[in-house]
């Protein structure tokens, strides 16, 4: 089967979700909002908006996860661990990602559709380089983009470790302390696995989203839409959380130190894998978790996104 790439915005208008936009007393109610954002910026907006809800949904998830990776204990270890912290540091940490993943997010598809539509206009009409082709290229340049924003990723690290809980306070404090003690590049340690990781993972998701989209029953009402922007939003999201898990954990282990010399991927891989006996299955240690939590993040982010950019594209029109 051809593999094509489904562009949001025409498999949105596609849909009947009239639906959707019935009633005028919501922030999206009128063609203002759509007008003012203009027609790239309500890419930015909906990945945002459909980031932050995944944040706040997911989050004591992820600190679970997170756990895991470092350390490598049990699920059940990582949840006593974090019912010693209390509730009231459940959600400690919680600023950096929001902060990173709604801009990352925002980022990931509006610079997607943005880098799309200009290499699209650069490519000579007959010149026989497939739209895949430059698709990919846009997808793996968001991606790019998307890692100047590490530090907020190092934060977070260093606020859900509890080695560190006695040393950073919150996310301004902790910035503070990195840039006025360590200076800038100390906030972009764990850079490369991050560099890796997001130019072929966006490949991958723009590119494969579509045809598992078209594989699945055709939906005819909104709740249908929903189910199936979640399905494949899910499904990619939890593929991919196995496939670059390795990297993950090697950025969690990188990200959490603080000072000292700055450590190639390989050798930190090494030494997490010596640590854990050689073993694959405790490298992978917390995959089944992170599976869980990326099908269900991105299926959030994925259905969130489309219905977002449904309703404006409806009220646009």
């Amino acid at each position: 089967m051809a593999v094509t790439i489904m562009d949001p915005e025409s498999a949105c208008t596609s849909q009947p979700q009239g639906s959707l936009v019935k009633g005028g007393g919501s922030l999206l109610s009128g063609r203002g909002l759509g007008a003012a954002l203009g027609p790239r910026g309500k890419h930015y907006v909906c990945g945002s908006i459909a980031a932050f809800t995944n944040i706040v949904v997911t989050f004591p998830i992820q600190k679970v996860l997170f756990r895991q990776q470092l350390h490598g204990v049990r699920a059940r270890e990582a949840v006593r661990q974090l019912q010693r912290d209390g509730m009231r540091k459940l959600y400690r940490g919680l600023l950096p990602p929001l902060l990173q993943k709604t801009t990352t997010v925002a980022i990931m598809f509006g610079l997607y559709e943005d880098f799309s539509r200009v290499l699209l206009d650069q490519v000579p009409t007959g010149s026989g380089i497939p739209e895949l082709v430059t698709r990919s290229f846009a997808a793996a340049l968001a991606g790019t983009a998307e890692a100047v924003l590490t530090p907020f990723e190092r934060v977070q690290t260093l606020l859900q470790d509890h080695r560190h809980h006695g040393r950073f306070q919150n996310t301004p404090h902790t910035f503070r302390t990195l840039l006025s003690e360590y200076g800038v590049k100390e906030c972009y340690r764990g850079l490369v696995p991050v560099l890796i990781r997001n130019g072929p993972s966006n490949v991958l998701f723009f590119g494969l989203r579509g045809p598992i989209k078209e594989q699945l029953p055709e939906a005819s009402s909104r709740a249908g839409h929903l189910v199936n922007d979640f399905v494949c939003g899910g499904m990619l999201g939890a593929a991919l959380g196995i496939m670059f898990y390795p990297l993950n954990v090697v950025k969690s282990r990188a990200q959490s130190q603080v000072g000292g010399a700055f450590r190639p991927c390989g050798e930190v891989l090494m030494t997490v894998w010596r640590e854990r006996g050689g073993s694959v299955a405790m490298l992978f240690r917390g995959a089944h978790l992170n599976y869980h939590r990326s099908l269900l993040s991105w299926g959030i982010i994925n259905a969130t996104y489309e219905l977002l950019l449904s309703v404006l594209i409806l009220k646009e029109s």
